[in-house]
């Protein structure tokens, strides 16, 4: 055996000279700062993945908004995924006229959106229920949705005239979801001061949107037989009248004649077939006012009982501002009239 062969035979089995131009080395040098760089990697991911959810979702975030006023859920179906927070401006649940609160969306990775909507808690006046009244609305049981606003009442057991009431600056459209947050407003005001003998249920639909048209002096908003006067309308001087009306009657079923072609006030409609949306009630002992069964408590207003129920009747504008002119001149007659027609329109006993 030559001594090469013999120096081979006497290198300890299983332990490879180590040099730096073998495999074994490099692999043992990679171990070294493989572990490192992953970690490191697994950090930056958990990082920006953290980052991502902080900014387009409200993990973390708040259950709801303005002291329940909304679910975060509620506020997103109308705002938009994001981190949901709020701002009170002098709101409190329980008293009315106290200013809003304010429910906040941001979202966005490296250009923050931020998107508001406003709950504020209003409480009618004298003027009666016609206040509220929009010929562009659409209703739900207790409640109203028009191109700027959604409001509802509070359940019965509350204070009347009482309405919680949803802005949105941002959000166009999306009437069904503002229904919702505003019935969620309502429930949560009457849970803060303890009333109602039960919620306000979830509204399944709103009615349709009233449409436009030109009015049909036989049977004016509708009504049949509503006919206060002849068509206005001079061929030497043709005016444009135009009428809308909502196509449901609760809780206030409204109708507006506009003459486009000048500055007249439009001639406004009203009934109002839920009682808890005002504080204006029956004048007791007071025999003053009456039109057959209808009795006035407001400027513009009256109230009858129709089928046990107490039911708002409200004559407004049709005057320009100074008062001289009126589209229906025979204003008495124009009142008169529509205690017959709307009355009858809504299943009510004989008025007059």
């Amino acid at each position: 055996m030559s001594a090469v062969e013999t120096e081979k035979k006497n290198e300890p089995v299983g332990e490879p000279a180590a040099t730096p131009d073998r495999p074994g080395s490099a692999t043992h040098g990679r171990r070294g700062w493989l572990p490192p760089v992953v970690l490191a990697v697994f950090l930056a991911l958990a990082g920006s993945g953290w980052f991502a959810l902080n900014r387009l979702t409200n993990l973390g975030g708040p259950d709801s908004v303005c002291d329940g006023a909304a679910s975060a859920d509620l506020v997103h179906d109308l705002l938009g995924p994001g981190r949901v927070s709020d701002a009170t401006a002098g709101y409190e649940p329980t008293k009315n006229f106290t200013g809003s609160c304010i429910a906040i969306v941001k979202s966005g990775l490296f250009g923050t959106t931020e998107k508001t909507m406003w709950f504020t808690i209003r409480r009618g006046t004298d003027e009666g229920p016609g206040e509220w009244a929009a010929s562009d609305a659409r209703l739900f049981p207790g409640g109203s949705v028009t191109p700027e606003a959604a409001w509802a009442v509070l359940p019965e057991g509350c204070s009347k005239g009482v309405r919680a009431e949803v802005h949105t600056a941002d959000e166009q459209g999306h009437d069904e979801e503002r229904a919702r947050l505003a019935v969620s407003f309502a429930n949560a005001v009457a849970k803060a001061r303890a009333c109602g003998d039960r919620n306000l249920a979830v509204p399944k639909s709103l009615s349709a949107k009233g449409a436009e048209t030109d009015p049909d002096w036989a049977n004016l908003c509708g009504l049949p037989g509503f006919a206060p006067a002849k068509d206005p309308s001079i061929p030497s001087s043709p005016v444009t009248f135009r009428q809308r009306a909502t196509t449901a009657s609760d809780p206030i079923w409204s109708c507006t004649i506009a003459d486009r072609s000048s500055s007249l006030t439009p001639q406004v409609f009203a009934i109002t077939t839920e009682p808890q949306t005002t504080t204006v009630a029956r004048r007791l002992h007071d025999n003053s006012g009456f039109v057959g069964r209808a009795q006035s408590v407001a400027y513009g207003t009256l109230i009858a009982t129709c089928r046990g129920k107490d039911v708002y009747f409200t004559v407004t504008g049709g005057f320009d501002s100074s008062f001289r002119s009126r589209l229906f001149p025979d204003q008495e007659g124009l009142v008169r009239q529509f205690l017959t027609a709307g009355g009858k329109a809504i299943g009510c006993e004989p008025i007059l």
